[in-house]
C-alpha cells in the first residue's frame, strides 16, 4: 500500500514551544491551584503575577526554587505561537477587546490538544513497522493540521475529544505494529495500571504497553523500557536514573521533565535531557 499525497508534516520545531513568538498564553489562559506544583492559586484568564509585560516569565530561572515546578514540566507543543501568530494574527490579548481575549484563552487549550496529536501522529509516521497504516495516519495528520488553522470561533466550539478518539485508534494500532514480537510470553500489558511507587528497579519492560499507566514516584532505575509505549503515562517523580528508554514510543518532553533522571538515562532523540536533572 502506498502513502497518499498530502500536506507536509509539521516540522519538529513547529511542535515545540517558542515562547518568544507567544503572548504568554499558558501563563494567562490556564488555571492552577496552590500545591506542590504551584506556589499560588490562579484563575483561568488571569495573568500569573510573574508574567511581565513583554510576555516573558519574571522568575524563569528560579521557577523550581520559588515553588513553580508545574511550569517547568509544561509544554504546549507549539500551540502558543500558533494561536498567537496564526489564529489571532499577532494581535496580543492585551490589545484587543475583552471578548477577543477570552476567545483566545478558550482557543489555546484546544489547539494545544491538536498539536499534541500532531506530535504523536508525526512520530507514528516515522515508525517503519507502522507502514501499513501510514495512509490513515497521514489523513488524520492532515485533518488535525487543517483544524489548527480554523477561525477562532470554530476552534472554540470544536469537539476535540472526538478527534482524539479517532486518532487514538490509529496510534494504538501503530504501537501494536511497532511492538509486535517484543516480549512474547511476558506479562507486559499494563495499560492504565496503578504503579504508583512501584519497585521496578532493573525491570525488563521492553515493548511493554504502559499507555496511561500511573507511575508516579515509581522506582524504574536501571529498567529496560526500550520500545515501551508510554503515551499518557504519568511519570511525575518517577526515577528513571540509568534506565534505557531508547525507542520508547510516544514519550513527550513534559513526561521527561516531570521524571527524575541522570547522565546515565538513555532517551529517544525526540526529547532532550532536562537541565534540572541530577548532574
Amino acid at each position: 500500500m502506498q502513502d497518499q499525497p498530502g500536506s507536509a508534516a509539521p516540522a519538529p520545531t513547529e511542535l515545540r514551544a517558542d515562547c518568544a513568538q507567544c503572548f504568554g498564553l499558558c501563563c494567562v489562559a490556564l488555571p492552577f491551584a496552590a500545591s506542590a506544583d504551584f506556589a499560588i492559586d490562579k484563575a483561568a484568564g488571569s495573568p500569573c503575577r510573574n508574567l511581565r509585560t513583554d510576555n516573558r516569565c519574571g522568575i524563569h530561572t528560579e521557577l523550581r526554587q520559588r515553588g513553580f515546578n508545574g511550569c517547568t514540566v509544561y509544554d504546549c507543543f507549539g500551540a502558543g505561537q500558533k494561536v498567537s501568530q496564526v489564529t489571532f494574527g499577532g494581535v496580543d490579548w492585551r490589545s484587543g477587546s475583552g471578548e477577543r481575549a477570552r476567545l483566545m484563552f478558550d482557543v489555546f487549550p484546544v489547539v494545544r490538544q491538536l498539536h499534541e496529536l500532531l506530535r504523536y501522529l508525526t512520530e507514528a509516521l516515522d515508525l517503519p513497522a507502522a507502514h501499513p497504516i501510514h495512509p490513515e495516519l497521514r489523513r488524520e495528520l492532515d485533518r488535525a493540521e487543517a483544524l489548527t488553522r480554523e477561525a477562532p470561533e470554530e476552534l472554540a466550539g470544536l469537539d476535540v475529544s472526538s478527534v482524539r478518539e479517532d486518532v487514538n485508534v490509529l496510534l494504538l494500532r501503530a504501537s501494536e505494529l511497532a511492538r509486535a514480537g517484543l516480549g512474547r510470553g511476558r506479562k507486559k500489558e499494563r495499560r492504565g495500571a496503578d504503579l504508583m511507587g512501584a519497585r521496578l528497579k532493573g525491570a525488563d519492560l521492553r515493548g511493554a504497553n504502559l499507555r496511561g499507566a500511573f507511575l508516579i514516584a515509581a522506582d524504574l532505575t536501571g529498567a529496560d523500557l526500550r520500545s515501551a509505549d508510554l503515551i499518557g503515562a504519568d511519570l511525575r517523580d518517577t526515577d528513571i536514573t540509568d534506565a534505557d528508554l531508547t525507542g520508547a514510543l510516544f514519550l513527550t518532553q513534559p513526561q521527561v521533565n516531570a521524571a527524575k533522571g541522570g547522565p546515565g538515562t538513555r532517551l529517544p532523540a525526540s526529547v532532550t535531557r532536562p537541565g534540572h536533572w541530577t548532574p
